[in-house]
C-alpha cells in the first residue's frame, strides 16, 4: 500500500454479486476490512476455546446436527450455489450431497483418528510410557474458490471443526452468499457455540487481511499465482499454509479399455461444471490402436450435449467471464500450432451481456508445448493425443508441472492400478473419473503447481492439528544417560551394550 490513510480511496461498504448466466443481481454483501476480519478472528478464538474443551462425543453430536440442518436446507443451499455460479440446479444438488457425505465422515471419525495413542518406546527408553495426541491448532482461516463454493472449502471447514478448531471463512467474492448461508446454518444448528464458523466477505484485500490476522493456519484453494501471494503473507508470521491450486489432469486410455465407458467418463470429466473442475479431465492420452474410435465416441457424446444459454443446458456459463478469454486463447494457439479441431473451435466461445458461454471443444494432435497442454484451461475443452504405449502416456502425463489428479482406463484392473501407481498425481481413479471425490476417507491434494498438503480423510483431520508427544517415566533407568552424576564406567557399559545390540539385531 502506498500513501497515507488520508490519501487512500475509501473502501466500499458493500458489493453486488450478479448471476453469471443472466447478469442479474443475486445478492449484496459487506466488504470486510482488516478491522472486521480481526474482530471475527477474536470472536473465533473465544469460540474455539469452548469447542476444544468439549468431549469429542459432544463435538460429533453438534456437527451431526449441523449436517441434519444442511440436509434439511438442501434446496435453499443448492439454489444459492446455482444462482451465484450459474451451474444447473442438479449440479448444485450433487455438490451439497457430496458435502454432506464428507461432513458426516469427519464428524464420526475425528475421535478415532485424533485420540491419544500409545507408541513403542524402544529399548533405550524402555522405562518410558510414550504417547502422541493431536491437538487442535485454534483458529483456521479458509479461503475458498468459486467453482465448487460449498464442497471444496468444506474439505477444510468441516475437517477443521471436527478436529476441534474454529474457522473464519473467506469465500470467493463471486460466491459469498453460499459462505454466509453455511455459517448461518451452523449458528442455527448449534446456537450455544455461535461464532464457531464466521464468514467474512470481500475480494483479495479481505483474503489478505485474513492471512495477516494471526490465524493458526490458512487453507487456500485457487490459482498458483494467488497461492504464492497468500503464502508470502503467511511467511511473514510463519503461519502454516495449505494450498490446493488446480490441475492439468490427464486420462490414460489403454488398448484394451472399454472405449464407451472411457468416452463417457472423458466427456463428463471435461465438460461438467463447464469444465471448471480442478480435478476434471483436460488431457487424454490414448494408445494408438484405439485412438480413432475413442475420438469418434468422445465427439459423438460431446456433440450431443446441450450447452449455452438454453433452458435444458447440461452445464452453465463461465462463472468468471474473464475465463472465456483464457479458453479462447488456448484453443486458438493449439490450432495455430497444428492441432485439429474435432468439435468446435475458438468460435465456440460466446461472450455477451448475459454471460460467457462455451460449447464443447474437442482437440486432437495438440502440441505438447501448447498452452492447452501445459496451462490450466478451466473450460469445456479436452485435448486428445495418441501415444505408442502406456509407458509413453505415463511419461507425458507426468511431464506437467501440475500433479493433482488423473484417471486410467483398462479392462485389466490390475494393469490399470499399476499404471496409476506410476503417475505423479495425488489422486487417481481407475475406470472412472473423480472416483476419489466421493470417498471421504481418501486424502485429496497434489504437488508442484497443484499445491501441497491434504484435505479429506484422516490426513485431512490431522492437517488441522498439532501432534503433541508425551513420555511418562514408569521407573528409574538402570543407567541414567541424562544425568551428570552417572559414573563414567556405567555410561561406557551402557554404550557398549547398545553398540553390540545394534550390530547384531
Amino acid at each position: 500500500m502506498t500513501g497515507t490513510d488520508q490519501d487512500a480511496a475509501p473502501r466500499p461498504a458493500t458489493f453486488t454479486v450478479r448471476s453469471p448466466a443472466t447478469g442479474d443481481p443475486v445478492g449484496e454483501h459487506p466488504v470486510h476490512g482488516p478491522e472486521e476480519v480481526a474482530g471475527a478472528v477474536e470472536r473465533a478464538r473465544t469460540a474455539a476455546a469452548g469447542w476444544a474443551a468439549l468431549p469429542a462425543a459432544h463435538r460429533r453430536a453438534h456437527l451431526l446436527r449441523w449436517k441434519h440442518r444442511l440436509a434439511s436446507s438442501l434446496d435453499t443451499v443448492a439454489e444459492t450455489i446455482a444462482a451465484e455460479t450459474g451451474k444447473p440446479r442438479g449440479d448444485a444438488v450433487l455438490e451439497v450431497v457430496l458435502t454432506l457425505e464428507h461432513l458426516n465422515w469427519a464428524a464420526r471419525n475425528a475421535d478415532r483418528v485424533l485420540r491419544r495413542r500409545r507408541v513403542r518406546s524402544g529399548l533405550l527408553a524402555a522405562n518410558q510410557r510414550a504417547s502422541v495426541v493431536h491437538r487442535p491448532l485454534g483458529v483456521i482461516g479458509v479461503i475458498g474458490p468459486w467453482n465448487y463454493p460449498l464442497y471444496t472449502p468444506m474439505g477444510s471447514i468441516g475437517y477443521a471443526l471436527a478436529a476441534g478448531n474454529a474457522v473464519v471463512f473467506k469465500p470467493s467474492e463471486h460466491t459469498p452468499g453460499t459462505g454466509a448461508l453455511l455459517a448461518e446454518l451452523l449458528d442455527a444448528a448449534v446456537p450455544e457455540h455461535a461464532g464457531l464458523l464466521t464468514t467474512v466477505t470481500g475480494a483479495a484485500a479481505t483474503g489478505e487481511a485474513l492471512a495477516r490476522s494471526g490465524v493458526d493456519k490458512v487453507a487456500f484453494t485457487g490459482s498458483p499465482g494467488t497461492a504464492r501471494k497468500v503464502m508470502a503473507v503467511c511467511a511473514g508470521s510463519l503461519t502454516p499454509f495449505l494450498a490446493e491450486c488446480g490441475g492439468k489432469d490427464a486420462t490414460i486410455v489403454t488398448a484394451d479399455a472399454d472405449l464407451d465407458a472411457a468416452a463417457e467418463a472423458v466427456v463428463w470429466g471435461a465438460m461438467s461444471n463447464a469444465g471448471q473442475t480442478c480435478a476434471g479431465v483436460e488431457r487424454v492420452y490414448v494408445v494408438r490402436e484405439v485412438y480413432d474410435p475413442l475420438c469418434r465416441k468422445v465427439v459423438e457424446r460431446a456433440g450431443a450435449l446441450r450447452a449455452g444459454p438454453v433452458p435444458d443446458a447440461v452445464y452453465g456459463p463461465m462463472t468468471m467471464p474473464a475465463q472465456a478469454a483464457v479458453v479462447r486463447r488456448h484453443v486458438e494457439q493449439a490450432l495455430a500450432g497444428g492441432a485439429r479441431a474435432l468439435l468446435g473451435d475458438a468460435a465456440s466461445v460466446s461472450v455477451s451481456g448475459s454471460g460467457a458461454f462455451v460449447t464443447p471443444v474437442v482437440l486432437a494432435d495438440v502440441p505438447e508445448d501448447s498452452p492447452a497442454m501445459t496451462e490450466e484451461t478451466f473450460g469445456p475443452v479436452v485435448a486428445i493425443n495418441a501415444v505408442a504405449s502406456a509407458d509413453e502416456a505415463v511419461r507425458r502425463a507426468n511431464a506437467s508441472p501440475y500433479a493433482l489428479a488423473a484417471s486410467v482406463f483398462s479392462r485389466d484392473r490390475r494393469a490399470g492400478a499399476a499404471i496409476a501407481a506410476r503417475l505423479r498425481a495425488g489422486a487417481v481413479s481407475v475406470n472412472s473419473v473423480l472416483g476419489f471425490a466421493g470417498v471421504p476417507a481418501l486424502p485429496f491434494g497434489g504437488s508442484g503447481e497443484s499445491g501441497f498438503g491434504r484435505i479429506h480423510g484422516a490426513d485431512g483431520l490431522r492437517a488441522f492439528t498439532a501432534p503433541q508427544s508425551v513420555t511418562v517415566q514408569r521407573f528409574a533407568p538402570p543407567v541414567n544417560l541424562t544425568s551428570f552424576s552417572t559414573p563414567a564406567a556405567a555410561r561406557e557399559r551402557a554404550v557398549a551394550a547398545a553398540k553390540w545390540l545394534h550390530r547384531h539385531r
